[in-house]
């Protein structure tokens, strides 16, 4: 007496818990690394209570220290002069006066070499031009 066959069953390998699990990785790693602009000038940005902008690859940043000195994309700019700043400006934007223009004063910074930055981003014809805080801890 001959029984039933039985089927073969088909091997597989399910792909679920695996494509699972390089997900969770890869959202852990996103979620995990830090982004951090590296500059050569040490700022302790001023506070302030508005929210966080995402930052814009084609901007330009000019750094301003505690002593008044300033950078340009993270070059420093000798002379310390609003001609010095325009050129270095002048050369980093490459004729674009659309690019936003982003300052990293110091906290401690004196107003004049602010003020001195602003005129010449606007000599230049800049009018998109954003200063960089920190987000305040009191909420």
């Amino acid at each position: 007496m001959r029984g039933r066959r039985r089927p073969v069953q088909e091997v597989t390998v399910n792909l679920t818990p695996l494509i699972d699990v390089v997900f969770l990785l890869l959202i852990f790693f996103m979620v995990s690394t830090t982004f951090t602009k590296e500059t050569r000038l040490a700022v302790n940005l001023p506070e302030a209570a508005a929210g966080v902008t995402e930052v814009e690859q084609q901007e330009i940043v000019v750094g301003i220290s505690r002593e008044g000195a300033y950078t340009v994309a993270g070059r420093a700019v000798e002379g310390g002069t609003s001609e010095a700043l325009q050129a270095a400006i002048e050369q980093r934007a490459a004729g674009d006066r659309t690019r936003p223009l982003v300052l990293f004063a110091d906290a401690n910074t004196p107003h004049a070499a602010v003020v001195l930055a602003m005129e010449a981003a606007g000599a230049l014809g800049f009018s998109r031009l954003r200063i960089a805080t920190r987000e305040s801890d009191a909420s």
